[in-house]
């Protein structure tokens, strides 16, 4: 199997130039092409030796998933279907502000989580996104919005990242991370830990773990403001309740690049939009 370079960090990159008895630094060069040029041609690397370039083509591609459907509606927001393999497919949409480009990526194809009010979850879990499958979403978008003339005047149209598409990120963790390092990675994408978002629903464990290994922006699927009812709609509190998940919320303010976290809230008709809810959603936050 060929290695997908959309889905090679910094450290993994190194690592194969190195096996390979190449000199680290090419491991920046071609993540400059691959991710900071948008390049899909080992043969536009002028930089680098012919020799390396065809060595390189011999065991690696730049391959993102086959687009089935690209729609743009009236307000300029672009969604993408992406095929990632045995009838499966993912969600991408891009939001665009006038500061800003926002896109919304997936980690999984389906979500085995089954909150109570998620399309995605009704619909099963069926795979977790490779690395390069979840980088693969900003590489093409940022490709294809150039292609049609988006220009924000910065280095690509898509200036912030939010990990609220299709699935539970954390749940893919050892995937998401890498992909996170290279959005955040100066060679390729320079995105700030600031610009990067993950939604999760609230897996503890893997709340701290994000925190040591690479911090960015939280966001926290809360729809619940009691145990009960959070036991509901988010099935997963039944294994990591309110007071736990609140625990690993301010564990991860120690080293979250901005100074607050953010608590997502669906407001059901009748079932959690009622005055104690509020009331609660105030002693919480």
């Amino acid at each position: 199997m060929s290695l997908n370079l959309l889905g090679c960090n910094a450290a993994s990159l190194t690592a194969d130039f190195v096996a390979q008895g190449e000199k680290p630094f090419r491991a920046k060069q071609v993540m400059r092409w691959v991710h900071g040029s948008l390049c899909d041609s080992f043969e536009d690397m002028t930089d680098i030796a012919k020799t390396t370039r065809a060595a390189l083509a011999a065991r690696a591609e730049i391959a993102a998933p086959k687009v089935l459907k690209d729609s743009t509606a009236s307000d300029g927001t672009r969604k993408w279907l992406f095929d990632v393999g045995n009838k499966n497919a993912i969600e991408t949409v891009y939001i665009p502000e006038e500061d800003r480009g926002t896109l919304c990526v997936s980690s999984q194809a389906g979500c085995a989580l089954d909150c109570a009010f998620c399309a995605t979850g009704k619909q099963g879990f069926n795979k977790n996104l490779t690395t390069a499958e979840i980088v693969a979403q900003l590489w093409a978008a940022n490709r294809m919005l150039l292609d049609s003339g988006v220009d924000r005047g910065e280095r690509h149209p898509v200036t912030n990242v939010v990990m609220m598409g299709m699935g539970e990120p954390l749940a893919n963790f050892e995937a998401v991370v890498p992909a996170l390092e290279i959005m955040l990675d100066d060679n390729a994408y320079g995105l700030s830990r600031r610009r990067v978002t993950l939604s999760t629903s609230g897996l503890v464990p893997q709340i701290d773990e994000l925190r040591d290994r690479c911090p960015v922006a939280l966001a926290v699927s809360l729809h619940a403001t009691n145990d009960a009812l959070r036991d509901v709609l988010v099935p997963i509190n039944k294994r990591y309740p309110i007071r736990e998940l609140l625990a690993a919320c301010n564990r991860y303010l120690d080293k979250a690049p901005r100074d607050f976290i953010t608590f997502e809230y669906v407001m059901l008709d009748g079932v959690n939009d009622q005055i104690e809810h509020a009331k609660q959603l105030v002693e919480i936050c």
